[in-house]
């Protein structure tokens, strides 16, 4: 069984500032410590998509995701601080998310699935 994460964040609304963010998520951007820590973690997929300077991510992730275990390992490791860090640089939280939150939850409104 999976379930799906899906978030939104901005970027600093600059051509340059997502044109750099682009460059940094390109195949082979990310560094491999923090692909791992994805990976590591239970997240099966996880899709960054772009408008203006809009993002939205959606994560599938195993049954043994958990979004704590993930934090606190995070937290830990030196290597996803430092892409953390650059990337803060480039986004801006949500005028509504909570103190300190990067990433805002999306909420499901509408599933084609459970429509007649």
């Amino acid at each position: 069984m999976t379930t799906r994460f899906c978030f939104a964040l901005d970027l600093h609304d600059d051509p340059e500032t997502i044109a750099a963010y682009r460059r940094w998520h390109a195949p082979g951007g990310p560094p491999s410590a923090v692909t791992e820590s994805i990976r590591r973690a239970g997240i099966l997929d996880m899709q960054i998509w772009l408008t203006g300077p809009r993002l939205f991510m959606i994560m599938e992730t195993g049954p043994d995701f958990s979004p704590e275990a993930k934090a606190a390992a995070d937290a830990d490791n030196p290597d996803v601080q430092a892409w953390e860090a650059l990337m803060g640089q480039l986004q801006k939280a949500l005028p509504w998310a909570a103190p300190g939150q990067k990433w805002t939850p999306a909420e499901q409104i509408f599933s084609l699935a459970e429509q007649p």
